[in-house]
């Protein structure tokens, strides 16, 4: 058996495994979840690419829903020398998994302190320093619209002025909740999407759609404004989602 076959062959068991505990973890909890699939390599490069736009200089990076790490392992060879990222993850188990990737990833042999896992919630993450990046892998439609407006206004807060944000969502799953949810769950779909449509008139500046992925997804980018304040952006963007 050659090198190429085993390393293959490990790569196909990983995906394996990580499909399995998505679906483990998506029947405990699908509301930090959020998913039944790992991320596509398409769109983890999509969520990405912002940090290798900024070519050589180095960067300070958030990751938030992180989940078993499918964008992660895209995300840390596209890191220049000297950045740092920061991984926050609400599910525990997911979060154990994203140590052992860091620790054992080849790009960061010697120097894994450059990169920092934090059990908990984006929201209350406790940092001093601003984002020149933040990729977010949040499940924004399984939260109430309050918890996506602080969650929004806390990426705003945590990146530097002319910094980048970017997110996915899910197509059609306004539909499939029309079809299979309650009343409420539908309104509180809708709800969500409005509050998220308020960030994308202000701050969008693109959006693709990964139809490889499983389910399709958006890829959406914001940037913070260069000269308003924060106080400022944050209030125009509250009123413009409600």
């Amino acid at each position: 058996m050659d090198d190429w076959t085993t390393s293959h062959d490990r790569v196909l068991a990983q995906r394996n495994a990580e499909g399995w505990m998505f679906l483990i973890e998506a029947a405990r909890d699908l509301r930090t979840t959020g998913a039944i699939t790992p991320s596509s390599k398409a769109l983890a490069r999509l969520l990405t690419d912002p940090v290798q736009e900024h070519g050589t200089q180095p960067l300070n990076v958030l990751e938030a829903g992180a989940g078993t790490g499918s964008v992660t392992r895209t995300l840390i060879p596209r890191l220049s020398p000297g950045s740092r990222l920061d991984i926050v993850e609400a599910n525990a188990r997911f979060a154990s998994r994203l140590r052992r990737l860091v620790h054992t990833h080849p790009r960061l042999a010697g120097e894994s302190e450059r990169v920092r896992v934090h059990h908990g919630l984006v929201e209350e993450l406790d940092t001093d320093h601003p984002y020149d990046v933040i990729v977010s892998g949040l499940p924004f439609t399984n939260f109430t619209p309050t918890q996506v407006e602080t969650i929004m206004n806390r990426y705003m807060e945590l990146l530097h002025p002319g910094g980048t944000l970017t997110y996915f969502a899910y197509r059609g799953t306004r539909y499939a909740r029309t079809l299979t949810s309650s009343r409420a769950e539908a309104r509180r779909h809708r709800a969500v999407e409005e509050v998220l449509a308020g960030y994308q008139r202000l701050y969008a500046t693109g959006r693709w759609t990964v139809w490889g992925n499983l389910p399709p997804a958006d890829v959406w980018q914001l940037r913070r404004p260069l000269h308003a304040s924060v106080s400022t952006a944050l209030d125009v963007a509250a009123g413009a989602a409600r």
